[in-house]
Parts: C-alpha cells; structure tokens; sequence
C-alpha cells in the first residue's frame, strides 16, 4: 500500500497498534502501548491520529470516544462510512454503500443542511453475539 510507506514513524505505530487490537482504542490506551516504542505524550498520538484519520486509514467512533483502523480504505466506493458497532464484543464493521451515500446526500440536500462529518454509527449485537445466546 503506498499511502503506508508515506507514514511517520509514530502514525505507523499507532496505526499498527489499531491494525492489531481488531476493535476501538482510545488515545490513551494506545498510548499506554507504545510508551516502550517511544511514545511519551498524548499529544504525539493524538497527532497521528489525527493524520491517519485525514488520510482515511482510520475512523474516530465518536459515540465510544476512540478509533478503529479503516478496513477498507483501498476500497471506499463512498465518502460516507457506516460503522456497525458490537455492544457485546466490541467488533466493528464497515459498511460502505453508494445508495445509502445518495440517500443521505438527498436528505441533506431536502433539508439544505451541510454535514461536517460523514460517518453514522449503528450499535448493537453482531453475529457472533446472537449466535452465543
């Protein structure tokens, strides 16, 4: 991926730590994992965040105050991304759907209304977690 090879050594880290934890992470937990790699400050995760966020290889779950690695940032067809968030187990999904971007795009429009941000977060139980009970 070459939109990796241009990372910082800090983004780097801190994407690696989201790649691996497989669910979302609050700056000061990763923070808490990478002080033996370097990491001193929450200041200098914040900032990598923040890069890797505007690089759209990392989402912020506002509704959890954390981040999660992008799954498919190779493959976004849409600039809106829906995450589907496990109450249970805390596994997210990515959903990435061009009618459900038109569909809000339409809606936005109806109501003359200027979104900031496009990410909608759905929360709830996944598979797995049905299946177990």
């Amino acid at each position: 991926m070459a939109e990796a090879r241009k990372l910082t050594r800090n983004q780097r880290l801190v994407l690696d730590r989201l790649e691996k934890a497989g669910i979302p992470q609050g700056a000061y937990a990763i923070l808490g994992e990478l002080r033996d790699e370097g990491l001193r400050s929450p200041l200098q995760v914040y900032r990598a965040l923040d890069q890797l966020i505007a690089r759209g290889l990392v989402h912020r779950v506002e509704s959890l105050n954390a981040f999660v690695a992008c799954c498919h940032h190779a493959h976004h067809r849409t600039e809106l991304v829906a995450l589907a968030i496990c109450d249970d187990c805390g596994s997210v999904d990515e959903i990435d759907d061009p009618a459900m971007q038109r569909r809000i795009g339409k809606l936005c429009e109806d109501l003359s209304f200027q979104p900031s941000a496009e990410t909608l977060e759905l929360r709830g139980r996944c598979r797995n977690c049905q299946d177990k009970s």
